[in-house]
């Protein structure tokens, strides 16, 4: 495990494995360095590029420095950048990939190319609603303190079947995903905000080329809404990956990434 000191002077683990030019991983919510796909894909990318994967700040071995917000996050990815040399190209997953997408518009050249898988953006007119409901509970039940409860909630709202998520509670791994909890916070209340609708104007601004992704055996919206972001980018290309749901395969992923990385 390699530290890298935030401008707020927060820590900041990651893992480094490979050479070649500088890739950094970004995981989604509840992902922590070790607990997520990461530590797989880095391995299979590493004979092409260097790869940083690390833990985001309130997550693992990185600290956490409140109060929270975004920009605090984009210093942490552009410590990291500095770290690989000046200039990295980004892979961010799920609310991962949103924060990537909120890095490159901010950080410019420093980020050479972005990548994203699935960022859980929703212009669907329902959705709305739905997703200021979840964002209400979730603030409420961790300012109760209710870790396992707001973990709980959101599994509920990306579709894990109640009895799956009872099954769980009593696992091993439960404990680690409680630790996790005021994350959600991070990811849903503030990268991804009160309304869940793609952001359009933003992303317009990123003038790295991007690569958008999304599987065609995922929740409808999500392809549609890889669409949209690849659309509203000056120098996007999108991928539908086939039988692929949210939870990629490392193996499907790799080689796509290779080839647009490289």
């Amino acid at each position: 495990m390699n530290t890298v000191t935030s401008k707020d002077g927060t820590r900041i683990a990651y893992d480094k494995v490979g050479d070649g030019p500088a890739v950094i991983l970004v995981a989604g919510a509840l992902g922590a360095r070790q607990s997520w796909s990461g530590p797989d894909l880095a391995q299979r990318l590493a004979p092409h590029f260097t790869i940083y994967n690390y833990d985001r700040r309130g997550r693992g071995d990185s600290g956490d420095t409140l109060p929270y917000a975004v920009a605090r996050e984009i210093e942490d990815l552009e410590a990291l950048i500095d770290v690989a040399g000046r200039v990295a190209a980004l892979y961010g997953h799920s609310s991962g990939g949103s924060l990537a997408l909120e890095a490159a518009a901010a950080l410019g050249h420093k980020v050479t190319r972005v990548a994203v898988y699935e960022a859980p953006y929703d212009d669907a007119p329902q959705a709305r609603q739905a997703w200021q409901a979840y964002i209400r509970q979730l603030t409420e039940l961790l300012a109760a303190g209710r870790r396992g409860d707001a973990v709980a909630l959101f599994m509920q709202y990306v579709g894990t079947p109640a009895a799956q998520i009872a099954g769980m509670r009593h696992a091993p791994f439960w404990r680690g995903l409680e630790a996790l909890a005021p994350t959600l916070a991070y990811d849903h209340t503030a990268i991804l905000g009160a309304d869940p609708a793609v952001p359009v104007e933003r992303v317009a601004g990123i003038t790295a080329p991007a690569l958008v992704m999304a599987g065609d055996a995922s929740a409808p919206f999500l392809p549609i809404t890889a669409q949209t972001l690849s659309q509203a980018m000056p120098h996007a290309q999108l991928r539908i990956l086939s039988g692929q749901t949210h939870n990629v395969s490392s193996e499907v992923l790799a080689p796509v990434l290779t080839e647009f990385f490289a």
